[in-house]
């Protein structure tokens, strides 16, 4: 087996990050049409894009009675649209420029009868260049797009075990085309303080939307931005409990991001680890008792024993 298809395969950021920047920006597209076409749901749950069995998914948009959806395929190396009529286009992803796939994807929407509208500018990049004029982002590196989507199934896979012993209000797990991380969120039921705001790219109604309710939240996340430059898992809550940031939780190789103001678990660390999967979750599982031990959430009604296949939680 070779590396790229591992569960855990290397992905250093810098040997794939333009690829990355271009990618997050084509997810963005296929985004937004579904932002466009889908009712809101609570914590903007109706926005990210998900896992599929060889890559990320916008899952059915409805559509005059109809419905349509695109797929990012990062083994075969296409964008498919497909409709619940049975018609479908392809496009091959390979480098080209934003503008150049945004043009492709409208006109096979428009050969498949599909007219929509969208916000024409990215979410959540700094210096943010419209679609249509983004010339500039070009790079798609296939080998680094297939170890990338490796990454988010296996990790896919834990954040799902993670979430099955809550009994609370948890969210799916499910990619966010803005930040481009792959995330689950816990909830205590109480409600927050208005959150500030403020956050790049991004209306502050959506923000405060967001975090109307306290959160203990954790994903991956593959890197970028001069703060964290290598791909990684991360913990937070909101409100930030006092203690928080001085929590001591596992494994060793976890530290605290004074900066970010969440807790950081190397990609590599989790990969070169014995047992990948039971590292993650010991992250995991030890910020979330961090955060809600700390903000005194009511632990005894909220958890349950992970579940197991086949077998019905009992009560």
């Amino acid at each position: 087996m070779s590396d790229a298809d591992n569960a855990w395969p290397a992905l250093p950021y810098e040997s794939w990050k333009e690829s990355c920047a271009t990618l997050q920006l084509w997810t963005q597209i296929a985004g937004k049409i579904r932002f466009a076409q889908t009712p809101w749901v609570n914590h903007s749950w109706h926005v990210p894009l998900h896992l599929a069995s060889t890559g990320l998914t916008t899952t059915p948009i409805p559509y005059k009675g109809g419905a349509f959806q695109l797929d990012f395929d990062f083994v075969d190396h296409v964008l498919w649209l497909r409709t619940s009529e049975g018609h479908s286009r392809q496009i091959v992803l390979k480098p080209m420029s934003v503008a150049t796939l945004h043009a492709a994807v409208f006109a096979d929407l428009k050969a498949l009868g599909i007219d929509i509208a969208i916000d024409n500018m990215p979410n959540e990049i700094p210096d943010a260049i419209a679609f249509t004029e983004d010339k500039v982002h070009h790079a798609y590196d296939r080998d680094a797009a297939h170890r990338f989507w490796r990454i988010l199934l296996s990790s896919h896979f834990v954040l799902s075990q993670f979430r099955t012993a809550f009994l609370g209000k948890v969210s799916p797990v499910h990619f966010f085309w803005g930040s481009f991380d792959l995330a689950v969120t816990r909830f205590s039921g109480r409600t927050a303080p208005r959150h500030p705001g403020g956050v790049l790219g991004l209306p502050d109604a959506v923000t405060r939307e967001a975090y109307s309710h306290e959160v203990s939240s954790a994903g991956f996340w593959p890197g970028g931005g001069g703060v964290v430059d290598e791909p990684a898992f991360y913990s937070y809550a909101y409100p930030a409990p006092a203690g928080f940031a001085d929590a001591k939780v596992k494994p060793a190789q976890a530290y605290f991001h004074k900066q970010l103001g969440e807790f950081i678990l190397s990609y590599e660390a989790v990969r070169n680890a014995a047992d990948p999967e039971a590292l993650l979750l010991d992250f995991l599982q030890s910020t979330y008792e961090a955060a809600a031990n700390l903000a005194k959430w009511d632990r005894s009604a909220l958890e349950c024993a992970p579940g197991q296949p086949r077998r019905p939680r009992p009560v």
